[in-house]
């Protein structure tokens, strides 16, 4: 059984072979690793560490220099990245106004988004396939208007607000429709609904203005036999029964610091998988190597009855000791020694 096959028993509600895994580093972390491998590519150290999924599409999009240490997306957003050098936070607000009147969205079937789609698939093709989405909705919408605009917006501007959220949908389709040309196995929406206790917005805001959106997207995948993978950082467990229902197989990043990890597998497991669940804001950044490596082994024993994917709750930050990455690395990767 290959990575590929070991990730989709997962997701058909299988007991796997083992528990698959899937890391995410940041610029610093990545480096490190890098360093310490002899690597100097992150592709190449995926490999290296059995990376289970092959991540496909531009999920975030591109950015193009636009002056010190800021850089500007294809929505035309200014991102200041002199603190968070991955992504960066967002400068000024490219919606002024409520109104999408004069603006443009790029091209969404761009050749840097699929380009290298059947490459990657013929040198990699024993690994899963997504197609990663970045800032799906909710997101894509703020960043555009700005927080604090756009939750006045779904009160004071219901009307804008659910055409900009459906026009970003719609941006999102055209993409899926074209990546579900290739042979690919499930889409993976990235956004952040969540906070450290409950929804941003609340679960009426939630249903009124990105369920219909939503229930489109995941529509578009399942009809067309593929998996559908949700992140949204935060608690967003009061909403997992309904995303069942709207077609949702995976949850990432599965937060520790917010939700009851071992208690939802067990509730959820032959319905719901998911993915994540180590640490990233206590035990990697501040515990001992003994400490990341026991609470591994423990995610992995939950795991082995299936419905899960092992992997730290989001990308590892830079402030993580090399031996707390070394740990879980190892851990995980002693399942198939």
């Amino acid at each position: 059984m290959n990575r590929r096959e070991v990730v989709r028993r997962v997701l058909e509600h299988g007991r796997p072979p083992y528990v698959p895994w899937s890391f995410g580093f940041t610029v610093e972390a990545g480096e490190r690793l890098l360093g310490h491998y002899g690597l100097t590519d992150l592709q190449e150290l995926k490999e290296t560490l059995g990376d289970h999924l092959l991540r496909l599409g531009s999920e975030t999009g591109w950015f193009e220099p636009a002056g010190p240490d800021r850089v500007r997306d294809a929505f035309g957003v200014i991102w200041n990245r002199s603190i968070d050098k991955d992504i960066g936070n967002v400068e000024g607000c490219r919606l002024a106004t409520p109104s999408l009147r004069g603006f443009r969205f790029p091209d969404p079937l761009d050749l840097r988004i699929f380009a290298d789609i059947p490459a990657k698939i013929a040198r990699h093709g024993d690994r899963f396939r997504v197609f990663e989405i970045g800032f799906s909705l909710w997101e894509r919408a703020w960043t555009l208007r700005g927080l604090e605009n756009m939750y006045a917006d779904l009160l004071d501007h219901p009307r804008f607000a659910r055409e900009l959220l459906e026009a970003i949908a719609e941006w999102n389709l055209a993409q899926v429709r074209e990546a579900l040309r290739y042979d690919i196995d499930g889409v993976y929406f990235g956004d952040d609904w969540g906070q450290q206790h409950g929804l941003q917005i609340g679960p009426r805001l939630w249903r009124e203005f990105l369920r219909p959106p939503l229930e489109r997207m995941f529509a578009e995948v399942k009809r067309a036999g593929r998996f559908v993978v949700v992140h949204s950082c935060g608690d967003v467990q009061e909403l997992f029964d309904e995303l069942i229902g709207m077609g949702l197989d995976c949850f990432n990043p599965f937060q520790p610091e917010v939700m009851d990890v071992f208690a939802l597998l067990e509730r959820y497991r032959g319905r719901l998988s998911f993915f994540g669940g180590l640490s990233t804001q206590r035990t990697l950044p501040y515990g001992s190597p003994e400490e990341v490596s026991r609470e591994t082994r423990r995610l992995l024993a939950a795991g082995a009855a299936g419905g899960y994917l092992f992997s730290p709750a989001h990308d590892v930050e830079g402030d993580v000791p090399l031996a707390n990455l070394l740990a879980f690395i190892e851990e995980v990767r002693r399942q198939v020694s």
